[in-house]
This record gives C-alpha cells, sequence and structure tokens, in this order.
C-alpha cells in the first residue's frame, strides 16, 4: 500500500502546527505597525504646521516698486516676517498687468513658501476673458483680505467743472469729447470710467497709459481733461491745487478727505463703487493648517493700531475678511466687472 500521501499530510499538519504561533505574531505586530502609523502621520503633520515656517516664505507683487501695492506689501511682509520670525521677501514682477506674476504663483509648489499679493486685476482680468494659464479662483486658497482704498476722480484746473453734476453736464455737452486718464486698459480705473459711463448715460473718451505715473503726467500737463486713480497717488497734487477733486469711488467719504464727497453721493449714485483692494492668496493645495496659521497672524496684525493708522495716511482702510469670505468676495467682484464689460463692449486683443 502507497502511504505517501498521508505521511506528506502529517508532516503539512505538524509544520502549520509550529507556524501558528509565529504567524500570529507576525499578523499583530503588522496590526500593531498599521495602527501607530495613524497617529504618527497625524502627528507628523502637526509638527510641519507647527514648525512652518522653517525658511524665509517669497511674497510676489503684481506690480513694479514705488506704487501703493509695493508700500502695503512691504508693511505687511515686515510684520508677518516678526510673527513668523522668518524673513517674508518681497518680489515684485510687474508685467501683463498683473498676469505674470499671477502665473509664477499658480505654479509654486503648494507648501506655503510662495504667496501671491492681489490687487483687484486678479478679478478684472478674467472679466475681460482674457487667455489665463490658471483660474483666478480654482489655482488659488483665499488666505485674506487686507483692505482697500478708494480711487479718486480728479480734473485739471482749467476744466470748468467744480462738481460731479457739472463734470456730468459737461459731458454731455460736450459728447465723445472730454478725455479720460487711466493707468491701463482693462484696469480697475478704466472699468470705474466705463462704470460711470453706463449709469449717468454719458459719453467721454478714456485714454491708456502704461501705469498711473504716465496718466497723472498727462493730466498734470492738461493733456487729459480728468482721471480716475488711487487716491494716495493724486493726493500731494489734490492738496497743492494742481488738480480739483470731484469725487472719491468708496461707498462713503474717505477719512483722509473728509470734505469730499463720494461719487454715490456727489452724482446720486447708489452702488457705484471702485477700490483698489489687496490680499493675499496661496496656490491650490497648500495645506490647511498652513492657510489658517497664516490667516490667524494676518488677522492680528491689521488689528494693530500702528497698521490701521499707517493704511488712513495712505487714503485707504483696514477690511480683514478670512479665508472663506475673501473667496466669496472674489466671485463677486468677477461678477460685477464681467458685466460691466460686457454693457460697455470693451475688447482686449
Amino acid at each position: 500500500m502507497n502511504m505517501g500521501p498521508q505521511v506528506r499530510n502529517k508532516e503539512e499538519e505538524k509544520t502549520v502546527k509550529n507556524m501558528k504561533p509565529q504567524l500570529f505574531k507576525t499578523i499583530g505586530a503588522l496590526l500593531a505597525v498599521s495602527t501607530l502609523s495613524i497617529p504618527l502621520a497625524l502627528s507628523t503633520a502637526v509638527a510641519r504646521a507647527a514648525s512652518y515656517p522653517s525658511k524665509p516664505v517669497r511674497l510676489i507683487t503684481t506690480t513694479a516698486p514705488g506704487g501703493i501695492t509695493n508700500e502695503v506689501a512691504r508693511l505687511i511682509a515686515t510684520k508677518l516676517s516678526e510673527r513668523l520670525g522668518k524673513q517674508i521677501v518681497v518680489d515684485s514682477r510687474s508685467g501683463g498687468g498683473g498676469i505674470v506674476a499671477t502665473e509664477i504663483a499658480s505654479k509654486a509648489e503648494p507648501d506655503g513658501y510662495t504667496l501671491l499679493f492681489a490687487t483687484g486685476t486678479h478679478t478684472t482680468h478674467t472679466a475681460l476673458q482674457r487667455k489665463l494659464s490658471y483660474d483666478p479662483i480654482k489655482s488659488f486658497a483665499p488666505i485674506a483680505k487686507l483692505g482697500s482704498g478708494p480711487f479718486a476722480l480728479v480734473v485739471h484746473p482749467n476744466v470748468p467743472a467744480k462738481s460731479m453734476k457739472e463734470l456730468i453736464e459737461l459731458a454731455r455737452q460736450k459728447p465723445g469729447q472730454l478725455l479720460f486718464a487711466t493707468a491701463g486698459l482693462g484696469g480697475s480705473a478704466h472699468l470705474g470710467a466705463e462704470l460711470l459711463k453706463i449709469m449717468v448715460n454719458i459719453d467721454f473718451r478714456v485714454v491708456h497709459f502704461r501705469g498711473g505715473g504716465p496718466a497723472m503726467i498727462d493730466l498734470l500737463g492738461n493733456h487729459s481733461d480728468a482721471g480716475i486713480g488711487a487716491l494716495s497717488q493724486y493726493l500731494p497734487h489734490i492738496n497743492s491745487g494742481r488738480l480739483r477733486v470731484l469725487g472719491t469711488t468708496g461707498l462713503k467719504r474717505s477719512a483722509i478727505l473728509p470734505d469730499v464727497p463720494s461719487i454715490v453721493e456727489a452724482a446720486g449714485l447708489p452702488g457705484y463703487e471702485i477700490t483698489i483692494w489687496w490680499g493675499i492668496l496661496a496656490p491650490v493645495g497648500t495645506p490647511a493648517s498652513t492657510v489658517n496659521r497664516l490667516d490667524k497672524e494676518l488677522r492680528s496684525i491689521l488689528a494693530l493700531d500702528e497698521v490701521r493708522r499707517w493704511f488712513l495716511t495712505q487714503g485707504a482702510d483696514v477690511g480683514y475678511m478670512g479665508p472663506t469670505d475673501f473667496g466669496l468676495f472674489i466671485k463677486e467682484q468677477i461678477t460685477k466687472w464681467t458685466s460691466v464689460v460686457k454693457k460697455a463692449n470693451i475688447k482686449v486683443e
């Protein structure tokens, strides 16, 4: 009788019996490791958040040095450096009306070490249907809106209009003849001028320059009749009498020019508002812990009396918004300016 298979079965049973204790030990060890890995991963994430930042952070701005946007960025960078214990490096990347800087930021590693100092052009470029390599909403994680300031509508002293109502009447008497200088095609000042034309049903020619400086020089030289630009930029010339201010573009009067009415008040235009605003965005995918840390520090910075006073000296106001509200604000701005672009039939090549 052949007993080969039976012998092998008994040997296998003996082998399996001897392996069971070791097998159970191995399974137990694996379960222990997998169970430990969860809190270990969590503790690692917490440790990374606690150690952020461990190196300098780059804050990319969309304009060249010298303007109000870069001044605000440098103030915030200085205060944020003090609170985080690491340098915040302001990297000015002007070009394309802010598109160049925004593209760089959108392609950066989402690790919290590259941030974008955004302004109103972040929303107007989309409204103008420009071809962009990024999405202003989907490509970024909102961190905080910092504040905003009104523009000012000014005229050269030779223009025979001493109020907004007189300027509107003058434009109706001379349709298409008055020249309005702006800092560039598609900018907030340009869209604000177009919004004014739509709301009061007047016509004037909008002349675009490469920046607020050249536009202001043209206006000071009496080559243009009027202009809409940053209040802080026009302020010295308003105070010297070289330019006459007819109204500011916030919903209320500016604290720095309390005797000058807003255009809402001066022209009876409820809802007319243009502001230059500033906020900080991060590339999408930046850890929530990092976004929350930055938001917390920025909120504390904006609560400082010295920071609030500095904003006021620039004709601006602190206007904090957290990540959620800032994200909603960006969407609302895109909707608003898209409507203006369509009604004014603005084309950007």
